[in-house]
């Protein structure tokens, strides 16, 4: 079985507030809200009949597109266009083809949309991201496969037409021994306004969960930067004495700053920070990112991108200048994500350097967002990933009770119920996928109350 054609017969797409417990910086920039985003897909699926697919995923402000030009509120509004345009290009394609199939021709649709408005690359996928995710959704539904036997079965149909430096033969060759690991273990992210002690404080983030992993923002300011990361290495070498960390620049570096930074780990005040450090993320503006090669910085250090990630090509030039990861986000695309899998394996074959793809979301919130992207996760053989939408979100949020208690029903080990409120069962430090790969469908399981949610209007710029 492979490569199963279907037809997109509806699309709608809703949004729901979502108000932060504690702000967040993202760059430059402090946001204590934002709206998620919902897309409920209904497909006819050739020689089966029709299934009903949904997905979620926040609407961040300032992470997508960054222009300083731009408000977080123009921002959500890009992000809004995309989905709209994307659901209307998926919506008008009548004819019959597999779920890539859909894809391919929808993001390239995308693509010319988000240049004529000078839309960068991730604001482009983010409509095409949520779509995909439900029209994977609805076809394994009807084709009663959980995602990873989607993938080992290539039922969505997908091949080299986007990543021509691929064989057809890899990717199908890597898609048939899909293996998924039971557990994600959680890497805790310490955000630049996080207190370090203090109630809410990491220090009590690691009393109320088993931490282990860590991702650690720095803002560009190099001596705030090392003063901040000596003392959350203090805090962690007695708490965590075996922890490992990561680092996510945010693009608020430059080639001579990060000299500066990694000449600490290596001789400085960081040096025994050094030792817990895994890799660093996203150290220069994304525009920027392909005109700095990292030369010798690259042997001090594994580099990935993930801002820099706008389109298919992005993984293999960023190789070029020395970059050994790539991050996964299905917000970015989960086509991508297996696709740049797909790269690592063929790469690590023939280059001594070990490349990889890493899992980083911070903000996917409790039911469709986590469980899709944690599936995705474990999918790719990822072990660890950026979880921290519970840290901003109490629970469900604003979502229903009735809502949170049916997601609790269909993955009673994801969640669990903490007093009146239902949330995810982080204390433990990992997320089992025993529930989200043993279910139809891309890992949904249960549905929002559709009711409670707004109609997104189709938006369209001018």
């Amino acid at each position: 079985m492979s490569g199963i054609r279907l037809r997109i017969r509806d699309i709608e797409i809703f949004e729901r507030p979502m108000r932060f417990a504690r702000p967040f910086r993202f760059g430059l920039v402090t946001v204590d809200e934002a709206p998620q985003a919902f897309v409920r897909v209904v497909v006819e699926v050739e020689g089966t009949g029709t299934a009903t697919g949904v997905t979620a995923e926040m609407m961040m402000p300032k992470w997508f597109d960054k222009n300083p030009a731009k408000s977080p509120q123009d921002t959500i509004a890009d992000l809004k266009a995309s989905l709209g345009e994307a659901a209307r290009n998926y919506a008008q394609a009548e004819d019959w083809d597999t779920a890539f199939g859909h894809h391919a021709g929808g993001f390239a649709a995308q693509k010319m949309w988000a240049a004529d408005h000078g839309l960068p690359g991730l604001v482009a996928s983010f409509g095409p991201a949520l779509v995909d995710k439900a029209v994977a959704d609805a076809l394994l539904k009807a084709l009663g496969l959980d995602f990873a036997e989607g993938l080992r079965r290539n039922v969505f149909g997908i091949d080299a037409r986007l990543t021509t430096d691929l064989a057809e033969e890899r990717i199908r060759s890597f898609l048939a021994d899909v293996r998924p690991v039971g557990d994600v273990l959680l890497r805790h992210t310490v955000g630049l306004l996080d207190s370090l002690d203090g109630a809410g404080g990491l220090e009590d983030e690691i009393r109320l969960a088993t931490l282990r992993l860590f991702k650690i923002k720095i803002g560009g300011d190099v001596d705030a930067d090392i003063a901040r990361l000596a003392a959350i290495h203090n805090l962690l070498s007695r708490h965590v004495p075996d922890y490992r960390a990561t680092l996510d620049a945010n693009e608020q570096y430059d080639p001579q700053r990060l000299r500066v930074l990694l000449q600490e780990m290596n001789s400085g005040a960081l040096r025994a920070f050094r030792d817990h450090l895994l890799y660093i993320e996203q150290p220069f503006d994304r525009a920027g990112t392909f005109a700095a090669p990292l030369g010798d910085l690259a042997d001090e250090i594994p580099f990935i991108i993930d801002e820099a990630d706008g389109d298919y090509d992005a993984f293999p030039r960023a190789v070029e200048l020395g970059y050994r990861g790539v991050s996964s986000k299905a917000c970015k695309g989960f086509y991508k994500s297996v696709l740049n899998a797909v790269r690592v394996s063929v790469l690590n074959e023939t280059q001594p350097a070990k490349f990889f793809v890493s899992a980083e979301d911070l903000t996917c919130q409790a039911g469709l967002g986590i469980q899709q992207d944690t599936a995705l996760v474990a999918a790719l053989g990822l072990s660890h990933a950026e979880r921290n939408g519970h840290h901003y979100v109490e629970g469900f949020g604003p979502a229903s009770d009735a809502e949170a208690a049916r997601f609790l029903a269909a993955h009673p080990d994801l969640y669990r119920k903490q007093g009146k409120r239902i949330g995810l069962a982080f204390e433990r430090g990992s997320l089992p996928t025993v529930s989200l790969l043993s279910a139809p469908g891309f890992a949904s399981g249960a549905e929002p109350n559709w009711d409670s949610l707004v109609p997104l209007a189709q938006h369209h710029l001018s």
